[in-house]
């Protein structure tokens, strides 16, 4: 199999730089190396320039448009999968070698690596969700999520889940891209990987493989911006209505959710705020773009 590695960037030259190590060193090399640019102005084009790393251009049209470039030229390059991932986290050694044994026998839509934390490799930056028969998240059990390694190899005896994190070491099958189309650009900032996730489940078998490991900084460590929030907000609602059951719960769930996050990253009166405050209009414009489904780029990062 012919293999496209992928990665999105936008300044963070010294993350891309470890990110590229990452893939120089894989016991299965991938055949071609791709760095798609967003604009950067810390330096990384030379960097690029200087390491002889092919890569292109382009406005910071956010991580979709740059996964939209790369798949673009996955499928216009004649591979047979493409490996995603953005420049913050970087590969274990053995990760594409495992990813596509995962892959091979032509009924995965895409393998994905598991996201483990960089300080704590027994703990997943983005926990998963226990899943219910239909496939999907489950509301009414206690954990909903797990969150270690340990957990989830409970669950998945045979070193797979049927759920991924795209997007941070996926290897996705080009056959599927040209059956369901590239990535949905107008999910900016947030929600393209959770989108791509359910069209891809509609063409194959979508899963993480535990042995396929991705390292990343712990996120949730990170605050929150006011064009976080509205993305994160607008386009979850958006996403309930298109592939969710129990539509009003989750978006209740989802609002909590992020002044929730907002309190253990920001403090407590900038999530007040959200609620109550000088950012309300954030908020509140947010979930009305959700529940009209209003898709698209409302103003810049």
């Amino acid at each position: 199999m012919k293999i496209l590695a992928v990665v999105v960037t936008h300044n963070r030259c010294e993350l891309l730089r470890r990110c590229l190590s990452g893939l120089q060193h894989q016991t299965r090399a991938p055949d071609k190396l791709l760095v798609i640019n967003n604009d950067s102005t810390d330096g990384t084009e030379e960097m690029l320039r200087a390491e002889g790393v092919p890569f292109v251009t382009q406005p910071n049209v956010g991580s979709a448009g740059g996964w939209h470039r790369g798949i673009e030229a996955a499928v216009s390059g004649g591979f047979g999968a493409v490996w995603l991932m953005d420049d913050d986290g970087f590969p274990d050694a053995e990760a594409l070698r495992h990813l596509e044994a995962g892959i091979e026998d032509g009924t995965v839509a895409c393998a994905a690596s598991i996201v483990l934390q960089e300080d704590d490799r027994g703990r997943f930056v983005f926990p998963f969700p226990v899943l219910g028969k239909d496939g999907l998240p489950v509301l009414f059990r206690w954990p909903r999520k797990v969150a270690t390694l340990r957990q989830l190899s409970a669950l998945s005896l045979d070193g797979r889940y049927p759920f991924a994190h795209l997007f941070n070491g996926a290897l996705v099958s080009v056959a599927a891209i040209r059956a369901i189309g590239n990535v949905e650009r107008d999910y900016f900032i947030f929600g393209e990987e959770v989108d791509y996730f359910f069209r891809l489940r509609e063409v194959g078998t979508v899963l993480s493989i535990l042995n396929a490991r991705h390292y990343h900084p712990d996120v949730g460590r990170r605050p929150y911006t006011p064009i976080k929030v509205y993305y994160y907000v607008k386009n979850t609602l958006i996403l309930n209505r298109r592939y969710m059951d129990n539509v009003v719960l989750r978006d209740v769930l989802t609002i909590l959710a992020v002044v929730g996050r907002t309190f253990r990253r920001n403090g407590l009166w900038t999530a007040l705020s959200y609620v109550l405050g000088g950012q309300s209009n954030t908020l509140y414009r947010a979930i009305q773009g959700g529940l009209t489904s209003r898709l698209g780029r409302d103003f810049d990062a």
